[in-house]
């Protein structure tokens, strides 16, 4: 078993918004997205994806692209992105999952989910400090996704082997200049090895942190970024 991660899939299939009008690297991009799934995953593997799932306002909008989902190879763990504004509570969410008889996804909010050596845990992540326009606005919700991160982080299980600890984030946690935020504080506190981050697209790669820091190797998971292949970031 294998644990991939790919983010921003902006699926389209149950409104009329596809991320074509973005450029030449966007063209026919869900058609790419599902080749390159079928030929990378596996059945017996799990796919980490990190936000930005559907341009759909309303969960009943996402029906369509919510079945595309459960159709690929793999169990999938999704988390909120600033675009999901279909995103509702955790109860509705399961509902829909037994509705719809959605089998292979399960959402990340507030908890963690083990993945046989490895715990996943997580939040959507803001705007950090640094950032253009940061207001006391953000400044809120940033300090309210801190706590969301140590709540997914302190839901871990006491397990008798040690696991190995994945942090996804829709957003880096990280300001444009690459300074750390305290999301990155948090996730040294728990010992986490991995993190990974999406939100990022076009001229945002070139100040993306990649690689090891302070401990800590970091991913960056943007679907356009990794050409619609899901990485690979299991051992």
């Amino acid at each position: 078993m294998a644990i991939f991660a790919i983010s921003d899939l902006h699926l389209a299939y149950g409104i009329d918004k596809p991320m074509d009008v973005f450029g030449d690297r966007w063209t026919n991009y869900m058609q790419r997205l599902k080749d390159n799934w079928e030929a990378t995953v596996g059945s017996d593997d799990c796919v980490i994806v990190p936000g930005d799932i559907s341009w759909a306002t309303y969960i009943e909008q996402a029906v369509d692209d919510f079945m595309f989902i459960e159709a690929l190879p793999g169990k999938k763990i999704i988390s909120k992105g600033n675009h999901d504004y279909w995103w509702t509570t955790m109860s509705k969410l399961s509902k829909f999952l037994a509705e719809h008889d959605l089998k292979t996804i399960s959402f990340m909010h507030n908890n963690s989910l083990i993945v046989e050596d490895y715990i996943i845990c997580g939040c959507r992540g803001w705007k950090c400090p640094g950032d253009d326009d940061f207001t006391q606005e953000d400044k809120k919700i940033y300090e309210r996704e801190l706590l969301r991160l140590e709540l997914s982080l302190k839901s871990i299980p006491a397990l008798k082997e040690p696991s190995k600890i994945i942090v996804a984030m829709h957003y880096p946690p990280f300001n444009p200049e690459g300074k750390p935020s305290e999301f990155v504080e948090i996730m040294r506190k728990y010992g986490v090895v991995k993190c990974l981050y999406g939100h990022l697209h076009g001229n945002s790669y070139k100040g993306a942190v990649i690689g090891e820091f302070q401990g800590i190797e970091f991913n960056l998971v943007s679907a356009d970024y990794l050409s619609f292949v899901p990485l690979r970031v299991s051992l």
